[in-house]
């Protein structure tokens, strides 16, 4: 008899805690783990472009969800912070017969910032410079889970509009290639 896979999601803002509490949840559940983040800066370097956010988290939740398949815990390391993607990844794991337990992460404005200017200070290879006017900007566009998604009573939503099922949407939405 095998186990059922995790799919560990993390959400929230930058600087709240996602990426530590990642690197534990990899030890202790022994998961696979995909920080875009570390991506990114070994792709890009200083830059951080738009356009291959969308492509890197789409590759990483194909690996991810692949590692699903073949009985492996994973942790998804970026915000997800909206709904729809958080909808889409646990309808992916339901589909393959994972389960999916989901963390946020939530902290005051003045803590986030303290720990951005900490992280810029001590390990500046690891981020991305952050305005104030963006993280406020952040801060308002964030759909927080419920707390139904997050303990996983909540059914999952149909897709937006326009997509049939939620693997056309992550298709859209995480596209293949940048263009």
């Amino acid at each position: 008899m095998t186990r059922q896979p995790t799919l560990f999601l993390t959400v929230g803002l930058p600087c709240t805690g996602k990426t530590t509490a990642a690197r534990r949840i990899e030890i202790e559940h022994q998961a696979l783990r995909l920080t875009k983040d570390e991506w990114v800066k070994a792709l890009y370097g200083h830059e951080n472009p738009p356009a291959a956010q969308r492509v890197i988290e789409g590759r990483l939740i194909q690996i991810g969800l692949r590692s699903l398949e073949l009985g492996n815990n994973v942790v998804i390391d970026y915000g997800l912070w909206s709904r729809d993607e958080r909808s889409a990844l646990r309808q992916a794991a339901a589909d393959i017969g994972a389960m999916v337990e989901m963390r946020y992460f939530e902290l005051a404005a003045t803590e986030q910032r303290k720990r951005l200017d900490q992280r810029q200070a001590e390990a500046p290879h690891t981020t991305w410079p952050m305005s104030d006017e963006e993280l406020v900007e952040w801060a308002a566009s964030i759909d927080i889970p419920t707390p139904g998604e997050l303990d996983g009573t909540e059914p999952i939503d149909d897709p937006p509009a326009g997509f049939a099922t939620w693997a056309e949407w992550r298709n859209h939405h995480w596209p293949p290639t940048a263009s």
